[in-house]
């Protein structure tokens, strides 16, 4: 199959969905869900809007993905996000049996990579660095701006 888009078209995608996040006071992580070369799920941090500590960005396009496909499993589905996925993520992902997960930036605190890769589903794919540097810039002019 002819892919039209490249992994960094599709992060440039979540990272847009991370702007979102940060104007709105959050956390800026974002992620987008592609299936066949389009996306089909969209989701940023949501945790302060929704008082709700599961509604990261990772969740948000799992649930919509689902939701498009009529399906709880993401079969031939790759999930692009910002940072790293937390270990409540990575066991959300291992669930839905996501095929791929690319990501730009670690996370060294909280990211699943802390506890291994087992926590995703055997069969998935990881990948990791993808436009590293601005995924990481959102994250260090997030907290620069809030300590400053």
């Amino acid at each position: 199959m002819l892919k039209l888009y490249d992994d960094e078209f599709f992060m440039r995608q979540a990272i847009a969905q991370a702007n979102l996040a940060a104007a709105d006071g959050e956390i800026p992580v974002g992620a987008v869900v592609v299936s066949n070369d389009r996306i089909i799920a969209r989701g940023h941090n949501q945790t302060e809007r929704l008082n709700d500590v599961t509604a990261h960005a990772e969740i948000i396009a799992l649930t919509a993905a689902a939701n498009y496909l009529g399906d709880k499993y993401l079969h031939d589905c790759t999930l692009y996000v910002t940072l790293e996925p937390c270990p409540m993520c990575a066991g959300a992902l291992a669930w839905g049996q996501v095929s791929r997960i690319v990501y730009g930036a670690n996370d060294d605190k909280r990211g699943f990579m802390r506890f291994g890769r087992e926590l995703l589903h055997p069969k998935t794919k990881l990948e990791f660095g993808v436009l590293h540097e601005e995924c990481g810039a959102l994250m260090t002019s997030f907290f620069t701006g809030r300590r400053g």
